[in-house]
């Protein structure tokens, strides 16, 4: 990872070190992720918001990580360069900044896309960690526990796209709640996401509207997109199978109609 050696802009806030004694992480990010487009050549510049909601001074670790989407779309960080990673790429303002209670910063980071990048996507975290672990006390025992934002970028680089096909339909347990879901197979070089109106009828009669999950679809994958039922009284309804949903799934300038019998 490349360091990029910029002024910290913390209006008025200084870089003196924390305290050595535990600290609560309290921090917050804004924009939680960032969906950026480059051309092969061009370097990107871009700045989110880090700031303290703790009362003391906290200091914080930054670093960039890749990163996976396992099937519950729980977010999977590596450290170790994988396969194909574009982290080479990008540099950070400073690894570590320092914020009194309440305190914000404006945080930059770039991304160099080399002239010679074939078209496809970009993926990284920057990872925000408290460098003081924070101390729970579980009984007698005191348990260290360390706190850690992943501010998730994507770079579409080039005419690198989605391309996204239904692969099939099926009933699914989600939080225990039994949802209509669509798998979606993204044979495309960019992740995508669905959007859509639906409405649906269950066994009961009863009329849902049905709105489709907008998790990331990433490259050469199958997700699913599940189909949240609401009604103009109850955002969460039970549903009685079977379920007859219609619709369209949209994304970019694709549109997918839906007309499944759920059971």
């Amino acid at each position: 990872m490349r360091q990029l050696l910029l002024p910290l802009l913390a209006l008025g806030l200084t870089s003196a070190a924390a305290p050595s004694c535990a600290q609560t992480f309290a921090a917050l990010v804004s924009p939680p992720r960032f969906e950026l487009n480059a051309k092969p050549g061009e370097t990107l510049r871009a700045v989110f918001e880090l700031s303290n909601r703790a009362e003391s001074v906290s200091e914080y670790l930054l670093r960039t990580a890749d990163w996976t989407l396992s099937p519950d779309f729980n977010v999977i960080f590596a450290d170790d360069l994988q396969p194909g990673s574009c982290r080479p790429w990008v540099a950070l303002e400073r690894p570590n900044v320092a914020l009194p209670g309440g305190g914000t910063i404006r945080y930059r980071f770039e991304v160099a896309v080399p002239a010679t990048a074939p078209a496809g996507e970009c993926r990284f975290a920057i990872l925000i960690e408290g460098k003081e672990s924070s101390v729970a006390k579980a009984g007698a025992v005191s348990m260290p526990m360390t706190g850690r934002i992943g501010l998730i970028v994507y770079v579409t680089v080039g005419d690198a796209r989605a391309n996204l096909e239904s692969f099939g339909s099926k009933v699914v347990k989600v939080s225990g709640r039994e949802l209509p879901t669509i798998s979606m197979h993204n044979t495309g070089n960019a992740h995508g996401r669905v959007s859509g109106f639906l409405t649906g009828t269950d066994a009961k009669g009863v009329k849902y509207d049905f709105n489709p999950s907008d998790f990331p679809i990433l490259p050469d994958t199958v997700a699913d997109v599940y189909l949240t039922p609401s009604t103009s009284t109850d955002d969460h309804p039970t549903l009685s199978f079977p379920v007859q949903v219609r619709g369209t799934l949209e994304w970019d300038q694709h549109k997918l109609k839906i007309d499944e019998l759920f059971r």
